[in-house]
């Protein structure tokens, strides 16, 4: 296998989209290619006697069954803990369809754009086509959800993706008040409905629910008796009580984490952005930022806007801002080489595992200005409340996305972040033998 057997396996870890492994002895350059090469991976990185596997999907699984093989190799199993388990899951439901909030979030701007300078008319044909293609991804977001977390699940993704939609289907958006909210009754339950068009937490929360229902009704019921009784019964039970229950339970923590952040910058746009910012890499390391995207998605989602996905940009500059100081002072060409690419890689694509894993955390001093940097540069867009109209990759060809009357606000922010990093980097320097060979 690409990590040199089960026998160099020294320790098995999970986290978001990534598993992290411990080795006895370095790989050989031919198992590092043959990592590399796997379908499912997405990046592949050594650290010395640690290797980085970052995957496109089925985390969990892939977890799950190498620490069986390990198990019953060694008779130990180490479990992933409910922390590493949610943060997992939180990343196997969304990670299929980010590619969508990039697509539509850059059009939107471009449509943005076009309008602004007057290129395109808000009356015509073309704006409404441009429009619906930006604005659906977000508008059908419960049905996108519902099909990825049935995934995620393990169930049937179509009846997923019904009960989702009857959560924004005709006849229940028709019974809504002017304030999207309204009282109706499910054989004499009362209900209260909802507006849930752009929601995120309510499907994955019904989807939850669903699984185990599914579960419950296969074990049942007949084989020969399933193709019609399971999605029978799972709409039946399904659907009533997520609009009772999941669905405004979902509605109510998002708009109180929305809430809670939007306070924050209320508060103090400057410090809260510092700090957003400057710790959004040592959330990423850990996997934690997993916990946070999903209020991002549902901010721009249901009000059009969001304050923290230009702070992660800020994030991502002050990462490449150290990946530019590295590649001005070192002196090998490999090590130039490694910067340049990690740096143009975060300028182009928004992907920083390159300069963090492969530069900043071995040189440790990089990784500490690129928080400093994202912090200084995090400042300046908190304290002007720069505005982010879709979820995207911090990168230079993700711009389209924040254009708004606080677009300059995050340009200076990002070249804030850069300069910043830049120059601590270059003026407190590092081991340059650090650097993995």
């Amino acid at each position: 296998m690409s990590l040199g057997g089960l026998d160099n396996i020294n320790q098995l870890d999970v986290c978001s989209t990534r598993l992290r492994v411990k080795l006895n002895r370095n790989l050989t350059e031919e198992e590092i290619l043959n990592g590399k090469n796997l379908t499912n991976v997405q990046y592949f990185l050594t650290l010395s006697d640690h290797v980085e596997v970052i995957l496109k999907e089925n985390i969990l699984t892939v977890y799950e069954e190498l620490n069986q093989a390990l198990h019953e190799k060694t008779g130990e199993k180490k479990k992933a803990n409910p922390v590493e388990k949610l943060f997992a899951l939180i990343s196997e439901i969304f990670m299929p369809i980010i590619p969508l909030f990039a697509g539509s979030g850059i059009l939107k701007g471009l449509v943005v754009l076009a309008t602004t300078f007057g290129w395109l008319s808000e009356s015509s044909g073309t704006y409404a086509i441009l429009s619906a293609a930006s604005n659906a991804v977000f508008y059908f977001l419960p049905i996108f959800l519902a099909f990825s977390s049935a995934k995620t699940f393990k169930v049937n993704g179509y009846i997923a993706g019904v009960i989702a939609a009857a959560l924004i289907e005709p006849n229940i958006a028709n019974l809504l008040a002017g304030d999207g909210k309204t009282l109706t009754h499910f054989f004499g339950a009362p209900v209260v409905l909802m507006q849930y068009t752009s929601t995120v937490i309510p499907a994955i929360l019904a989807i939850f629910f669903y699984s185990y229902i599914e579960r419950f009704l296969k074990k049942h019921i007949a084989e020969n008796m399933q193709l019609v009784f399971v999605p029978l019964l799972s709409l039946v039970i399904t659907v009533p009580l997520t609009l009772m229950l999941f669905g405004p339970a979902g509605v109510y923590i998002g708009e109180g984490l929305a809430a809670a952040i939007t306070w924050m910058l209320n508060v103090n746009g400057l410090i809260s952005g510092a700090l957003i910012a400057g710790f959004w890499n040592v959330l990423v390391i850990f996997g934690m930022q997993w916990a946070v995207n999903p209020v991002m998605i549902a901010n721009i989602s249901q009000s059009g806007f969001d304050y923290i996905v230009p702070l992660t940009g800020a994030a991502n500059f002050g990462m490449a801002g150290a990946a530019l100081g590295v590649f001005l002072r070192s002196k090998g060409a490999r090590n130039k080489s490694l910067a340049g690419s990690a740096f143009a890689s975060i300028l182009l694509a928004g992907v920083t595992e390159p300069t963090v894993y492969g530069i900043a955390i071995p040189l440790k001093k990089p990784f500490i200005a690129a928080c400093i940097g994202a912090a200084c540069g995090g400042a300046v867009m908190g304290f002007a409340r720069v505005k982010a109209i879709a979820f995207v990759f911090g990168s230079l060809t993700t711009l389209p996305a924040f254009i708004s009357g606080t677009f300059f606000w995050y340009v200076a922010g990002l070249v804030v972040s850069v300069l910043v990093a830049m120059f601590i980097t270059l003026t407190v320097g590092f081991d340059e033998s650090l650097l993995p060979e």
